[in-house]
């Protein structure tokens, strides 16, 4: 067995959509990235490349590349639930946690599973948690938002 862990943060901007777990939430700001900087999609991205001592996100998807400009992040899991499976590993648990002070997240954590096991991870081998920063920091701030996760 391997353990790997993942992290990820992004910037809260206007006139961005929100996208968490593949599903579009709507508010009024979005997080800023090359991709559609999917927090908990990159965090889930980088917990599995390090379970499989693959790098991370930044390696297999770099923003300087122009064919990732835009790219859905619950994509960009797919195609690493890929790599993982042809090298003969398969995924025993998720645990994952978003970090964010608003909007409430409860609502859209059901639909994430949905598209996360679409992606290639079953919805029974997964959590997603979503938390506040208790008013503190820049996700309490509302500056931005981040996400870890544990993959098994």
């Amino acid at each position: 067995m391997r353990i790997g862990t993942g992290f990820d943060s992004h910037r809260l901007e206007e006139n961005r959509k929100l996208i968490i777990g593949g599903v579009h939430i709507p508010y009024e700001k979005g997080l800023l990235g090359h991709s559609d900087a999917d927090v908990l999609c990159h965090a889930i991205i980088d917990s599995i490349l390090g379970a499989l001592g693959e790098g991370d996100i930044g390696i297999h998807f770099p923003d300087t590349d122009p064919q990732w400009k835009d790219a859905r992040s619950i994509d960009l899991l797919s195609k690493v639930t890929a790599v993982m499976r042809g090298k003969g590993f398969e995924i025993a648990w998720v645990d994952s946690t978003i970090i964010a002070e608003k909007p409430k997240l409860a609502p859209y954590i059901q639909e994430m599973k949905e598209n996360i096991a679409s992606a290639g991870i079953p919805e029974a081998f997964m959590n997603i948690k979503a938390k506040t920063s208790e008013g503190m920091g820049f996700v309490g701030n509302n500056e931005g938002m981040a996400a870890q996760a544990v993959c098994l």
